[in-house]
């Protein structure tokens, strides 16, 4: 089994027409998980949230990845609303100044 496999992100849609992040949002994966986020949001039918809670690990380059794609939503005239930030991606935010942003 690939050791890395856990540190994979991966998206999904759920049945209430949003959007599940589980994995790790990082360094690492913000790249590929920026795009699969923006393929995600483009279209009439753009989900309106993005739900944290499977995220297990996250840093500076997740917080980044998830602010722009909330900018990318806005900026296509939809409002993507984030829950279950994981707590360290919370302060992070909080530290920056950018909490308000993401609410």
């Amino acid at each position: 089994m690939d050791k890395h496999a856990d540190d994979a992100f991966q998206l999904v849609a759920n049945n209430s027409g949003g959007l599940e992040a589980s994995g790790v949002l990082s360094f690492a994966t913000a790249a590929e998980a920026w795009r699969q986020l923006r393929s995600a949001i483009e279209g009439e039918q753009a989900p309106r949230q993005l739900d944290l809670a499977g995220i297990r690990h996250s840093d500076s380059a997740g917080l980044s990845c998830v602010l722009a794609i909330v900018a990318e939503a806005a900026g296509d005239g939809h409002r993507l609303q984030v829950l279950h930030m994981p707590e360290g991606m919370r302060a992070l935010a909080q530290v920056c100044e950018i909490d308000g942003l993401l609410v």
